[in-house]
């Protein structure tokens, strides 16, 4: 059984991420990965983070040659920012002068702040919203190039594309060759329509000038997934929990959807359920309204994930908050950030969703 873990901090020296159980022999691109880290820094609406940053992985262990050894995997992605930072972000104990100049007591509506430092005591945000920051993901990401390309050894390929930001909706006709070619034909918002992508930009436009920020809808498609991955027996090996539990993980993201969920919890059961068809021994169904699981088991369908991405709760227009120190109200602290983080969280929701369907897969082989 594969598992993985993440560590670091944003404006730390670095991310890692270590993963175990993946087998031996398994061919390995680097390159790969860090194509994939290139997707998760490219898009509108990213802050000036990604100006500074040019995130490439380098491999500690567990590969060699190209291929797999079966050993733990450990991987590192060094944050160029660090060194803007200095005794900041020190792990070695700092004068007060030091701490006092890095230590922020205004926590941000939305955020992690506040919960973070009542449940550890803390007198310092920072120490929280260092880890809760979404620059985490770039390790979700490193290890998620591992994953797919596992999967791609079983025929399985995974993409996502921009549903929808703000109030700006798709409702075109699309298929999974048009969710992969977002990247390369709409590389800002990744977007299957043209004209939504230009109404999509515009509205991240106008939060950046009114200093606001959006969230949307990611859509995240696996296909070749065989049938018979996950199980109905007990609660906690559905596929359709396990998958919602790792893309609920991920910052920001406030709902799940598999398949038509949402739109299907309004409708009769005869407009929802997949009518079942059969040819050449092989069952088929010509619609894929359950997103390609039954059960908690998947159905030879493909896995259609939707994510709900809140707006960012960083505001360059703060909003009001209590200081911890002198409980007065004051402004949210601000924080670099971005305006609109969809266009390139859809890569993080292939690295999620990618590690549920290998995990699968190698339970059940």
């Amino acid at each position: 059984m594969i598992r993985f873990l993440t560590a670091g901090e944003s404006h730390g020296k670095g991310l890692t991420v270590i993963i175990d159980g993946m087998p031996a022999g398994i061919p390995i691109s680097i390159d790969f990965i860090n194509a994939e880290l290139a997707k998760r820094q490219k898009g509108a609406g990213s802050g000036g983070r990604m100006s500074i940053e040019k995130d490439e992985v380098e491999v500690l262990s567990g590969i060699r040659f190209g291929k797999t050894i079966g050993s733990p995997i450990s991987m590192i992605i060094w944050n160029k920012d660090h060194k803007n930072w200095g005794d900041k972000m020190s792990v070695e104990d700092q004068s007060d002068e030091v701490k006092d100049s890095a230590r922020i007591t205004a926590p941000r509506p939305g955020h992690a702040d506040l919960a973070g430092i009542q449940k550890h005591g803390f007198d310092d945000v920072r120490n929280v919203l260092e880890r809760a920051s979404a620059r985490e993901t770039t390790a979700r990401v490193a290890a998620g190039g591992i994953f797919k390309q596992f999967l791609l050894t079983k025929g399985i390929e995974i993409a996502s594309h921009t549903l929808q930001i703000g109030d700006i909706k798709v409702d075109s006709e699309y298929d999974f060759e048009d969710i992969k070619a977002t990247y390369e034909k709409d590389p800002e918002i990744r977007c299957v329509d043209a004209a939504k992508s230009r109404e999509m930009k515009q509205l991240i436009q106008n939060a950046r000038m009114d200093k606001d920020t959006l969230g949307g809808v990611v859509e995240t498609w696996a296909v070749g997934v065989p049938p018979g991955l996950g199980d109905y027996a007990q609660w906690d090996t559905k596929l359709d929990g396990l998958i919602a539990q790792a893309m609920m993980s991920i910052q920001s993201v406030k709902a799940v959807e598999i398949g038509a969920g949402v739109k299907s919890s309004g409708q009769r059961g005869s407009e929802v359920h997949d009518a079942i068809h059969h040819r050449d021994n092989q069952y088929y169904r010509k619609t894929n309204r359950a997103g390609g699981i039954e059960g908690g088991v998947t159905n030879g369908m493909p896995l259609v994930v939707r994510v709900y991405h809140k707006p960012i709760s960083t505001l360059y227009n703060p909003l009001q908050t209590i200081d911890i120190e002198t409980k007065h109200p004051t402004e949210a602290t601000v924080e670099r950030s971005d305006i609109c983080v969809v266009p390139r969280a859809g890569v993080v929701s292939e690295a999620m969703l990618a590690y549920v369907v290998a995990r699968a897969i190698l339970l059940k082989l």
